[in-house]
């Protein structure tokens, strides 16, 4: 279909575009398709998403995008400059990660130029994912495939506390969000579990009064761009502020029931072609 189209879409990585719980984790065809067609039409669109650009790997950026809203809002790219970019403070950064390693909870810190994990972390996270890799054999091979995760973490004993855009902690031992978030919420933007594998009592930090929606209101301000044609698609509930501000709120078919309530519109599964069929209903391609 031809046609001209300037809306302009904001679109979440996990759980809506990457199929996380696959390892390794892909972007279905129908996905890259609709990208695709879409900004042949005039679309401009940009991923929205609370991972850094560290974890922006090349098999999603190499789909093609006109910019980022990376670490839930922290930092801005439009194509290719960085127009925003807000961290935390390094001193309250050492006092969390003081706190997890204190109370032996596995987290990792995530910047534009790496990402660091805790001592335990990897081995935490290779468990999750795949099992016993010292002594399953179907565990060892899925290792063997490989994570692009896993492969994107750097363990260091001296963790740069400089140019952090976010903290994300996983369940450890008992661990609960509650005392995490009784500790440090007015000093953070927190929520709950974001990523199902890390568990109930996971969560990430972000720079405080920085979200989504706040980073969608600068990029449609330095892009001078019309708040009515703007679409939004995700899965989860740190996805919520981001269905709110656009014009138009998309919810997956795979997405948390707290989102599909405040969605304008509900897709299919991501792996039912959610975005692809967003698109098509929407008269995007």
């Amino acid at each position: 279909m031809s046609m001209s189209n300037k809306s302009i879409i904001f679109l979440d990585i996990d759980g809506t575009l990457v199929n996380t719980s696959a390892n390794p984790e892909f972007i279905p065809e129908s996905a890259i398709k609709a990208v695709t067609q879409a900004r042949q039409n005039g679309c401009q669109i940009y991923l929205c998403t609370g991972r850094s650009k560290a974890e922006i790997y090349d098999f999603i950026t190499e789909v093609g995008f006109d910019g980022v809203i990376g670490a839930a809002g922290g930092f801005i790219e439009v194509q290719g400059k960085e127009i925003f970019h807000e961290t935390i403070d390094p001193g309250t950064a050492a006092a969390v990660a003081k706190y997890f390693d204190d109370h032996k909870i596995d987290f990792y810190l995530e910047s534009n130029t790496g990402l660091y994990a805790s001592r335990n972390l990897i081995p935490h996270l290779e468990w999750i994912m795949y099992g016993d890799v010292e002594h399953d054999p179907a565990a060892m091979a899925k290792k063997k495939e490989g994570s692009h995760f896993i492969n994107a973490l750097t363990v260091t004993s001296q963790m740069p506390m400089e140019d952090i855009n976010k903290i994300c902690f996983l369940e450890t031992n008992g661990s609960r969000y509650q005392d995490i978030y009784d500790a440090f919420h007015d000093k953070f933007y927190m929520v709950r579990c974001t990523v199902p594998l890390f568990g109930d009592e996971s969560g990430e930090m972000s720079v405080p009064g920085i979200n989504k929606s706040t980073s969608i209101r600068i990029l449609l301000d330095y892009l001078k761009a019309d708040i009515a044609d703007t679409y939004a698609i995700g899965d989860g509930m740190n996805d919520a502020e981001m269905l709110d501000c656009v014009n138009t709120g998309i919810a997956m078919g795979n997405a948390k029931e707290g989102l599909k309530k405040i969605a304008d519109y509900i897709t299919t599964d991501l792996m039912d072609d959610g975005i692809y069929n967003a698109f098509r209903h929407f008269g995007l391609i």
